[in-house]
């Protein structure tokens, strides 16, 4: 298999200023991190707010630089010191969190789509208008919304445009920053199917950030726990999920509710004792 990404002992500090009766410290968000990533894989990274999994993925989207390390991507070493270049911008693009707040609501859905192109490409305006059209299909809208606002869409609509826009430039891959969390279980569902679909039928890699293991467990080949900055679990999904090593992955997975129909009345029935009670 084709690595699309490699990253090798990846780190990131930010000094912090001091105050009256605090000197000025050093954060170290991201401690030494290293994985590969194979074409037409999802890694997940998975751990609690703060623990430096988004730090990850601005540096390796090359919106923040690394403070030590070294990112490649399709064998090629990633060197941001003078700027990214538009070739490298093409290989690598992020959905992120909220869809309200990621799309510029005075733009159409068409200038939304089209402006990758525009900005990194030299393709005429009919092919761009074209292309923008054929991925609102792909996403599951319709040609007709190319000359729609955001506002005139819902949640979930304005994160398929989110994605659509994210794959307009046929990146090497995409890092979904979790892109599901701010959205209802129903419709996480189906940007869920969506994302698993468009990797079946284009070969996509993922870089997909979350803390929810339920949404984890659906998508991800392969998943790395980080606590505090650090990677204490990496592995496949069957085995991280089946038998956890790290003492932290326990506990983390001990804390998360479980779905099934089974747990769910066992918790109604607790609930309903201490009513009683």
């Amino acid at each position: 298999m084709t690595t699309v990404l490699e990253v090798r002992d990846l780190k990131r500090d930010y000094h912090v200023g001091g105050g009256l009766f605090r000197p000025s410290r050093t954060v170290h968000a991201v401690k030494g991190v290293s994985f590969s990533l194979e074409k037409g894989k999802t890694l997940a990274v998975v751990g609690e707010s703060g623990c430096g999994k988004s730090t990850l993925a601005r540096m390796i989207t090359m919106i923040d630089p690394p403070t030590s390390g070294e990112i490649f991507i399709d064998g090629e070493k990633v060197d941001i010191s003078h700027g990214v270049t538009k070739q490298l911008r093409r290989k690598v693009q992020i959905v992120f969190q909220n869809p309200y707040g990621s799309l510029n609501p005075r733009q159409k859905i068409g200038e939304v789509l089209t402006e990758p192109l525009l900005l990194n490409t030299d393709m005429p305006a009919a092919e761009r208008r074209e292309r923008a059209m054929q991925m609102l299909v792909k996403v599951g809208l319709a040609p007709e919304h190319y000359n729609r606002y955001p506002h005139m869409f819902s949640g979930g609509q304005r994160q398929r445009i989110a994605i659509a826009r994210a794959l307009m430039l046929n990146p090497s891959f995409l890092v979904l920053d979790e892109p599901v969390s701010a959205l209802d279980l129903s419709v996480q569902a189906q940007i869920l199917n969506l994302l698993a679909d468009l990797q079946d039928e284009f070969g996509l890699t993922y870089v997909f950030i979350s803390h929810d293991l339920s949404v984890v467990r659906y998508i991800a080949d392969e998943v790395m726990v980080m606590y505090f900055g650090e990677v204490v679990e990496y592995g496949s999904r069957d085995a991280v999920f089946g038998d956890p090593q790290h003492s932290y992955t326990k506990t983390l997975f001990a804390a998360t509710p479980r779905a099934d129909v089974e747990s769910i009345r066992k918790r109604l029935a607790r609930k309903q004792e201490m009513v009683g009670v």
